[in-house]
């Protein structure tokens, strides 16, 4: 399929939302002649037959945003021009195409980071970078597991520089978003020209701090690659500041090719280990105070010795103590969280979850032995049991996926990343699948 008729594919999807919020004479008169003519920064450029037209569009303006919003397309606004107009013109494209932005959250700062011992020289490497981007430690390689704060520092960093150095163009993407816009370059010069591949060479090549999240999903991927250590040399030639993230080392990337290893390598690379008990205790603080909450010490205790070290896992335990105490309209204490959590606070404390315990369950579950488990039998059963355990110690740990690699027998790396997402694509269409893998995770929080 031409670029030119994968445009008309989402125009139609979007015209049969703006049909059903338009009178039919205005749908007839004015939309229904529009033409997709490009998708750029995900707003489709709509090409009209006259200023007449292309006013009317305007000035239902957001229906269509709504029609687009609603069609589910990926989409999020428009662009209308008239060929030859001098009201409705391409004069906004170049702009748009070559548009470099922060889209970050702006919650994300150096202030709402939580310093601890585990992530202080990480912190510091990264203020760093944002008070001189491209001088000090380029590229700045971040690794470590979920939830531990890699992308909050990325952002911080993002945030800061648009900030204080507002000159600068700052781009913050992750690693799909990359691989999505090289994709779509690569189907352009196969159709319509190499416009498209321009634009994302500009677009990622025309900036002064490059930042991109979660590297490892290029495992494989080997164009995308090629793509990038071009950027990369480019950017790193005109001493332009490159950050990354990563779940592990850059030379445990061992699917990516070396020549990109060694380029992070080169640079400084720091890495975010879990946070200890007074971080966590820390964290809490900050987020309840964020909410406008106060919660004892003793529940911040109770809630930091029952969870593991994600911290989005921690946030989510808070803000169910919270809401509880709203629904109940009771102030918070540890039998309200107790009871919120579902956990008896009498009882003995449940176990960290450990690896050990994911394994055992898995074992239990499928009624197998570890050494079955760790196995290279490719039996049916045996590779779900397999596949099911490497994803619960990614949904349940806060490790690198190299670590799980090692947990789970020696496990290569690419074969977690592998496991983990097709369990999760399987969980969304397979009743069964999906009801082994709550049965374990019960089994593994009961222990």
């Amino acid at each position: 399929m031409s670029e030119k008729a994968q445009f008309e594919v989402l125009w139609e999807k979007i015209k049969e939302r703006i049909e059903k919020l338009v009178t039919p004479i205005t749908y007839a008169t004015y939309f229904e002649g529009l033409e997709a003519y490009d998708v750029i920064n995900r707003k489709i450029v709509l090409k009209a037959t006259s200023d007449t037209a292309a006013g009317v569009v305007t000035r239902n303006g957001e229906k269509l945003r709504q029609a687009i919003l609603t069609a589910d397309v990926g989409l999020a606004d428009f662009i209308v021009f008239v060929e030859g107009s001098n009201t409705y013109t391409l004069d906004e494209l170049p702009d748009a195409m070559e548009e470099v932005s922060v889209a970050t959250d702006k919650r994300f700062t150096f202030d709402s980071f939580v310093v601890g011992t585990s992530n202080k020289f990480v912190y510091a490497a990264a203020k760093s970078v944002a008070s001189a981007p491209g001088e000090n430690f380029n590229p700045l390689y971040i690794y470590g597991g979920t939830g531990l704060g890699k992308t909050h520092l990325m952002q911080a960093i993002a945030n800061e520089i648009a900030e204080k150095k507002p000159s600068l163009k700052v781009l913050y993407t992750t690693s799909e978003k990359f691989l999505n816009e090289y994709v779509d370059s690569m189907y352009a010069r196969k159709g319509e020209g190499r416009e498209a591949d321009a634009r994302f060479r500009n677009r990622y090549r025309n900036v002064d701090v490059l930042l991109i999240d979660d590297i490892q999903f290029w495992s494989g991927k080997y164009g995308v690659q090629e793509a990038f250590f071009h950027t990369f040399n480019e950017l790193f030639a005109q001493n332009k500041q490159i950050v990354i993230t990563s779940d592990c080392p850059a030379k445990e990337l061992t699917t990516l090719e070396e020549r990109l290893r060694t380029r992070f390598e080169g640079g400084l690379i720091a890495d975010i280990q879990p946070p200890d008990v007074e971080t966590k205790i820390a964290i809490l603080k900050k987020k309840s105070l964020e909410k406008k909450y106060i919660v004892p010490d003793d529940v911040l205790a109770f809630l930091v010795k029952n969870s593991d070290n994600n911290v989005r896992t921690l946030e989510g335990r808070l803000n169910t103590v919270i809401f509880a105490s709203k629904l109940h309209e009771e102030p918070i204490s540890l039998e309200l969280a107790a009871t919120a959590l579902q956990e008896a606070i009498n009882v003995a404390e449940p176990e960290e979850v450990t690896p050990e315990a994911i394994v055992r369950a898995t074992c239990g579950h499928f009624s197998i032995t570890k050494q079955d488990l760790f196995s290279k039998n490719k039996k049916q059963e045996l590779v779900r049991a397999r596949q099911i355990c490497a994803y619960l110690m990614c949904d349940m740990l806060s490790l690198p996926l190299v670590n799980i690699g090692q947990e789970m027998g020696g496990m290569h790396y690419s074969t977690i990343i592998y496991a983990r997402d097709k369990v999760a694509k399987l969980m969304r269409v397979n009743d069964r699948f999906l009801k082994d893998v709550n049965d374990i995770k019960s089994i593994v929080l009961k222990q």
